[in-house]
């Protein structure tokens, strides 16, 4: 929760802090999340899971590859320590995250934050396809432009 609380510190990640951050990050849908670890000391996350309610990438990918929403894997809860950047523990997590869904003969999807430009930067230097920005109602006064990804079929 540390790691997490610094990233929302500094970046605003996630963009509303849960309530419950233990089960926001362990939610019910998780296949598994990997931790980065960096001297003995947790620096960064990632989960793989199915699709929610709330993903807007595994419809995007169905309607263009013809496949059903549930042959996608969503990539999410992605944070890295800030004293632990650059030095590829993101490239490093979302890598595990993608050869999980990988090996469970899943397409990787992701949704990020449009304004979280250094994520989406990250995802197009590993060849992510950004397939669409959305604005999204995350309550009743709150519409978020967000970014629908999917991993290089």
């Amino acid at each position: 929760m540390r790691v997490l609380a610094e990233v929302h510190q500094r970046d605003g990640y996630p963009v509303n802090w849960p309530d419950q951050p233990v089960e926001w990050l362990s939610h019910a849908s998780v296949w598994g999340a990997w931790v980065a670890e960096l001297d003995g000391r947790v620096v960064g996350h990632v989960s793989l899971s199915r699709s929610g309610d709330g993903d807007l990438a595994p419809g995007l990918w169905s309607d263009r590859s013809g496949a059903s929403r549930e042959l996608t894997a969503v990539v999410s809860r992605l944070f890295v320590a800030p004293r632990a950047r650059g030095h590829g523990f993101g490239a490093l997590l979302i890598g595990r995250a993608v050869e999980e869904a990988r090996g469970r003969g899943l397409h990787p999807v992701l949704d990020v934050v449009a304004s979280d430009i250094a994520a989406a930067a990250l995802y197009e230097r590993l060849g992510w396809e950004l397939m669409a920005t959305v604005e999204q109602r995350w309550g009743p006064s709150q519409l978020v432009a967000v970014h629908c990804y999917a991993a290089a079929s």
